[in-house]
């Protein structure tokens, strides 16, 4: 046992101490999100009418493009199936999974990558506390649909999502804002043409997918964007503390 485990520290690149710490960070996160979603809970009311100042507002602007973009998905069963995986997939799985090869293949920029995600992120929660929002899906009388409730063996009233998820966090879209931190740091990083332009797509594949699925508003998209923009040059310019430098 104690020969697999110095096998597996000469593969890491500063140790388990420092994989442990990663973890550690990203837990506390979590705790951070799930007292987000307690403070947003209470807030039911607000969240039905910040979502209906968002539909007036879009409407205003004469851009409530939302029900047909649904109509279009909702008619092939093919767009279906992609915009419902990559709902579920985008923010955890392809997050996860991308921190990880960046942590092992770039480790250089880990610690930026993984900065860049937790700041915008907190920041994303703030909004969530302050401006609760209910989604679209949650507006049937506006012509939505809740794609992944008709059509998903897993939606928003499975067990585990349930109990995790955030029922009132439209507005910003995280999906969007890390699709977009993601997407740029991967198509940086990558050397195939065909996988630069793929990363680059991305962000655009998962605001067309949250929007589909009547899980944001396209206001929500565009905060989300500019959250992670925001945020990015932010931290080029400010001092961080110890433990987000490691």
């Amino acid at each position: 046992m104690t020969s697999l485990v110095a096998e597996g520290s000469r593969r890491l690149p500063r140790g388990w101490s420092h994989l442990l710490l990663q973890v550690a960070i990203w837990m506390g996160f979590y705790v951070v999100y799930q007292l987000a979603r307690g403070a947003a809970d209470r807030s039911v009311y607000d969240a039905f009418q910040n979502g209906e100042w968002v539909l007036r507002t879009q409407q205003r602007l004469g851009a409530l493009f939302e029900p047909a973009v649904q109509r279009v998905v909702d008619a092939s069963s093919l767009l279906v199936l992609a915009t419902s995986y990559t709902y579920w997939l985008s923010q955890f799985a392809v997050v996860g999974l991308t921190l990880l090869w960046v942590y092992f293949r770039h480790h250089d920029r880990f610690a930026w990558f993984r900065n860049w995600l937790i700041v915008a992120n907190l920041v994303g929660l703030v909004g969530y506390v302050v401006f609760p929002t209910a989604p679209p899906r949650m507006f049937p009388e506006w012509g939505f649909v809740d794609t992944l409730a008709q059509y998903s063996a897993i939606n928003h009233s499975s067990g585990l999502i349930a109990f995790a998820a955030n029922p009132y966090a439209a507005m910003p879209s995280l999906h969007a804002m890390d699709a977009l931190i993601v997407g740029i740091v991967m198509a940086g990083l990558v050397r195939s043409r065909l996988a630069r332009a793929l990363w680059a797509a991305w962000p655009a594949w998962v605001a067309f997918t949250v929007i589909a699925t009547g899980n944001h508003y396209w206001l929500d998209v565009v905060v989300g964007f500019v959250l992670a923009v925001l945020t990015g040059l932010a931290l080029r310019r400010l001092p961080l503390p110890r433990i987000l430098r490691a």
